[in-house]
């Protein structure tokens, strides 16, 4: 790939941020350089893996990738494309479903702050505290004054991981409907797919539009340097994922982490 301009797709605080003039696939790209994407997330990978390896060993700066988007836009795919060669140490996945009865007796932050990663961890959430600004207001369970304050809270709160040396980078995989459509279909004629199938999912493909105005609101409203939005094309899974993988990478090596120094004088080691 060229080299990306991140601020294409970075969402903006200043402007009105409008998805439906977003386009869902890239841009135009010829057969040649679609036949170069699989070369290029192999090298990713490596380059991945190498930076992984640093950030745990040097316990310096942490990563956590915060992954949106509606049914079908593929997150899970995405976890298992980019992280599929990557040791497992220091790297883990994070699902979040309904609250449960103690989590709804707590703040909504309670429980995503106790999976956020330590340093020299790399933390990958599958939906988010996000989900606190976008379900109860489409169900309208939620007042617009109480999720401007969440909004607020989850600046402080993405600002207080920023400043512990947590790198947070937001990933809204932005799927058209049409092609939700086809993902849906293709879940209900694959057996092996069946349990990935809910009621919710055609619930809220009802209520597309309301979504999409709860998604602008919130990553507008919580699109800022520290914690920055960024939105991802994800009707292609390739390129989806290749997207991903090079903003990733783009955030490890701004880190420059180094290897750190052994414990031991090695030169008084000698094998026999």
């Amino acid at each position: 790939m060229n080299t990306i301009n991140w601020s294409d797709w970075r969402v903006s605080p200043q402007h009105p941020l409008d998805l439906s003039d977003i386009p869902t696939l890239p841009g135009a790209h010829t057969e040649a350089e679609k036949q170069q994407w699989p070369a290029r997330m192999a090298e990713l990978a490596e380059q991945l893996n190498r930076l992984q390896a640093m950030l745990y060993a040097s316990k310096t700066r942490a990563l956590l990738l915060v992954l949106q988007g509606m049914d079908t836009s593929g997150k899970d795919g995405c976890i298992r494309s980019v992280f599929a060669h990557i040791s497992p140490l220091g790297v883990r996945a994070e699902a979040f479903g309904v609250p449960q009865e103690l989590e709804y007796r707590h703040d909504f932050l309670w429980r995503i702050h106790a999976k956020t990663p330590a340093l020299g961890e790399m933390v990958i959430f599958n939906r988010s505290h996000y989900e606190d600004v976008l379900v109860p207001i489409v169900q309208n369970t939620l007042e617009h004054s109480m999720c401007e304050e969440r909004h607020q809270h989850i600046r402080h709160f993405e600002s207080l991981l920023h400043d512990s040396g947590v790198a947070v980078v937001k990933c809204y995989l932005h799927i058209s409907k049409q092609e939700q459509k086809k993902r849906l279909q293709a879940r209900l004629d694959d057996p092996l797919k069946h349990w990935k199938v809910q009621a919710s999912d055609f619930e809220d493909r009802r209520h597309w539009r309301a979504y999409m105005h709860a998604y602008e609101n919130a990553m507008q409203a919580t699109s800022t340097d520290a914690a920055p939005w960024y939105v991802v094309p994800a009707d292609s899974k390739p390129y989806r994922d290749l997207l991903v993988a090079e903003l990733l990478v783009h955030t490890l090596q701004s880190m420059s982490l180094v290897m750190p120094s052994p414990k031991l004088d090695l030169t008084h080691f000698k094998m026999k």
